[in-house]
């Protein structure tokens, strides 16, 4: 049976919860959709963290950025909404989300967020 989108973080245990290391992944095909003109956005999102006790796992992570395919949202609300999302799932010590997006009306978009845990 073939995968469908999903909100979905599924997380596994940081196999080095002692140690601070980056991991970093890019979706260089993600695709949401203009809530104004209803057509489609393209761009990359960039996903920098590093974990405390918890990973977000890849597939779960793909079906997730795939669930946006078919959503409206503007590009400030999808990069800040895809932070939290991961944020609340994995609890990372630091986390940032950039959103690349094409050109869209001779206006090249990237919106950076970013969390910092507390503790």
């Amino acid at each position: 049976m073939p995968s469908q989108p999903s909100k979905t973080l599924e997380t596994f245990p940081n196999p080095c919860p002692h140690r601070d290391y980056e991991i970093s992944f890019e979706c260089p095909e993600f695709t949401c959709v203009c809530p104004r003109t209803g057509q489609p956005d393209f761009g990359s999102i960039r996903i920098q963290y590093i974990p405390d006790s918890l990973c977000v796992e890849l597939k779960s992570l793909k079906l997730y950025l795939w669930s946006y395919r078919q959503e409206g949202a503007f590009h400030e609300a999808v990069t800040n909404q895809i932070l939290d999302d991961l944020v609340a799932a994995v609890r990372p010590r630091r986390m940032k989300v950039v959103g690349d997006f094409n050109v869209r009306g001779g206006i090249h978009t990237v919106v950076i967020a970013e969390h910092q845990s507390k503790t």
